[in-house]
């Protein structure tokens, strides 16, 4: 049985591999994500690839092997529908159930997480609008686009968050943002890159870092 540990690191690959279309991720790259020294995931990969969960060499991508994916879309799959569960039938609100889910995650019990999902009705995204694996491991993905991605005069719709914190999530909904609103981009600054969005009718300036941690699907224009 893997550690709570070992299930973050796996699942953590997975997203970055999800999110960025390929197939492996550097030291540093998954270190940010989970907020630990390089030395530290460099310790933790030796591990998993003993066990012949992933793939590393020296200075190299750190790749999931096909035990290693299985077992990442296992961990992955809980996450996201423990907390479709909380916010759906517990009334927890978006920024709260990703803490939750974390701890909740690491249970065993397969018919446990099968009868949440008959119970949910098979939902295939999680509140922040990240697709939710199926029991056979399968995972809808759409295409889609950051926001700091788009051209002034762009008109779109968000879809999904990829900061799932709870100061992020905040933030967002201060702005008048949730899953399915509209967002017309004003300008951007060609200094820093700022944004003015509009936003149910209101303006709004965001940073870059904003943006780029807000995933979209584009519109025609009216």
């Amino acid at each position: 049985m893997l550690s709570f540990t070992e299930e973050n690191y796996l699942k953590a690959l997975l997203k970055i591999n999800l999110e960025s279309g390929i197939a492996g991720a550097g030291t540093n790259e998954l270190a940010s994500m989970l907020q630990v020294k390089p030395a530290t995931v460099t310790d933790m990969i030796r591990k998993l690839k003993e066990k012949k969960l992933v793939n590393y060499e020296r200075y190299g991508k750190i790749t999931l092997t096909r035990e290693g994916k299985k077992k990442a879309i296992d961990v992955l799959r809980k996450h996201r529908l423990w907390e479709t569960f909380l916010y759906e039938k517990l009334s927890f609100t978006w920024d709260e159930v990703h803490e939750v889910a974390e701890q909740l995650e690491h249970i065993q019990s397969s018919k446990l997480i099968n009868k949440i999902d008959e119970l949910l009705g098979y939902p295939e995204f999680d509140p922040h609008g990240d697709a939710i694996p199926d029991a056979k491991g399968q995972i809808k993905m759409r295409v889609q686009k950051t926001l700091d991605e788009l051209m002034p005069g762009s008109l779109c719709k968000m879809v999904a968050v990829k900061d799932n914190s709870a100061t992020f999530l905040q933030y967002v909904v201060k702005v008048g943002l949730g899953i399915s609103t509209k967002i017309k981009v004003v300008s951007k600054q060609a200094y820093d890159a700022m944004l003015v969005i509009e936003v149910k009718g209101k303006k709004h300036t965001v940073s870059e870092k904003f943006a780029r941690n807000i995933f979209v699907v584009p519109e025609l224009k009216d």
